[in-house]
């Protein structure tokens, strides 16, 4: 039989970004420059899956080994992200033909997609459709997701960077309030992303250790909110240590199942538009105890922070990348490569990879059993699972005592269709 030619790949960034998406994206492009007897170009979209859906497609084979290697210490999307979740096929099939005309026009036969549960969807259908409509496209899905929701993989990439960022940011600040204590602030409250998973709050648990003992509240989006019982605790923790410190979800929501900081908005995903709960909370606390509060909210600067992440989650996130492109080359289609957990100390873990139809739409909460059982704390097993994901250092290159990240050409690819897709 003669051997088929090599086709293109695309690669596309879903989602609100992190500091080690890129390291995937490095990840996959130089694996795929390995393999070019079967991957001839990885073409980006721009501005992710909105990309493919304009033909507005980015040449990475433009781009020089150094630029494709500084990805690995750049944060936030280096071909632009979206949040647009395409709808079901019996919603609008339209769109899942668009893409795959996109694919066929430019020769197209790999689809790696880089994002959280809704991309792990997409990926899911563009490969059951593109086989109806007689063009097989082999999709992989790359983990990414800060709010480490993502079911079978152990972690996401990510999420550790985010976990030690607000780990350290929770015991610097801490440290800050209780020198002031005396005659100024008694509560700190630390706002953190999480909608209905409560990792990222918990991370703040880890600033309170043995050797550093710190006052700290964590508040769940799996644990309802009770004032009274919140007030009591903030109450009894700054009365014993004089100060204290809260970390709180922006998912956190009342024993009526509403977000304490539910706008009224929607999102591109239907999703409830969080934000302010920092300040609902320093209102309860100030209207309930009295105490001078300041608060603040991570926002971007958790998920955004390369200059502290994690190394441990800067070598899962490339190590998915190099692997979503090797399940491929191998003949994979439909699946995920996930990170394995051998062993907690000394941390140890290994490549596998789940089918997509495990992926799509499942969240996964924190555990019971990581949850203190006051519901304001996390437990030492939490605490296991935690802290390998926050070793080690990987400072990008400074110069002039600013960090160095690298900005690609971003070469467009040339259009072959002819009609335009609006989105």
């Amino acid at each position: 039989m003669p051997q088929q030619h090599a086709k293109n790949a695309f690669y596309a960034q879903s989602g609100g970004v992190t500091a080690v998406i890129n390291a995937s994206a490095a990840g996959i492009i130089e694996t795929a420059r390995k393999y070019r007897n079967k991957i001839a170009k990885v073409y980006a979209g721009r501005d992710g899956i909105i990309g493919a859906l304009t033909e507005d497609l980015i040449d990475t084979s433009k781009e020089s080994a150094a630029a494709i290697k500084a990805l690995r210490h750049t944060p936030s999307g280096a071909f632009g992200s979206c949040r647009y979740k395409l709808k079901s096929l019996e919603q609008n099939r339209r769109e899942y033909e668009r893409l795959i005309e996109v694919f066929q026009a430019h020769d197209i036969g790999f689809f790696f997609y880089n994002g959280g549960g809704d991309s792990a969807d997409t990926c899911l259908k563009i490969s059951q459709l593109s086989d109806t409509m007689g063009y097989p496209i082999q999709a992989i899905h790359v983990p990414k997701t800060v709010d480490n929701d993502l079911p079978v993989t152990d972690n996401c990439p990510g999420f550790g960077s985010v976990a030690k960022y607000i780990a350290v940011s929770t015991r610097e600040a801490s440290f800050d309030v209780a020198s002031m204590s005396k005659t100024s602030t008694k509560v700190f409250i630390l706002e953190v992303m999480g909608r209905h998973a409560g990792w990222i709050a918990a991370a703040g648990g880890i600033a309170s250790s043995k050797d550093t003992e710190i006052p700290i509240v964590i508040l769940f989006p799996e644990v309802a909110f009770d004032k009274s019982r919140f007030l009591a605790k903030v109450d009894e923790m700054a009365g014993r240590y004089g100060y204290c410190s809260v970390v709180v979800s922006e998912g956190v929501k009342g024993a009526d199942g509403k977000f304490l900081s539910d706008q009224g908005l929607r999102d591109a995903f239907g999703h409830a538009q969080l934000g302010g709960v920092a300040p609902v909370v320093a209102g309860i606390v100030k209207e309930g105890l009295g105490l001078k509060y300041h608060w603040a909210v991570a926002d971007y600067l958790q998920r955004s922070a390369r200059h502290i992440a994690s190394k441990t989650d800067v070598q899962q996130a490339y190590a998915m990348g190099k692997a979503a492109v090797e399940l491929a080359v191998k003949g994979c289609n439909s699946v995920m490569p996930t990170i394995v957990r051998l062993a907690d100390k000394p941390y140890k873990w290994k490549i596998g990879s789940v089918p997509l139809d495990q992926v799509a739409n499942v969240e996964k909460m924190m555990p019971k059993d990581f949850i203190s059982d006051d519901g304001f704390g996390i437990t030492a097993k939490c605490r296991a699972y935690l802290e390998p994901l926050i070793q080690g250092e990987d400072y990008p290159p400074y110069k002039n005592g600013m960090p160095q990240y690298v900005r690609l050409k971003n070469v467009p690819v040339k259009r072959k269709l002819s009609v335009e897709f609006k989105i």
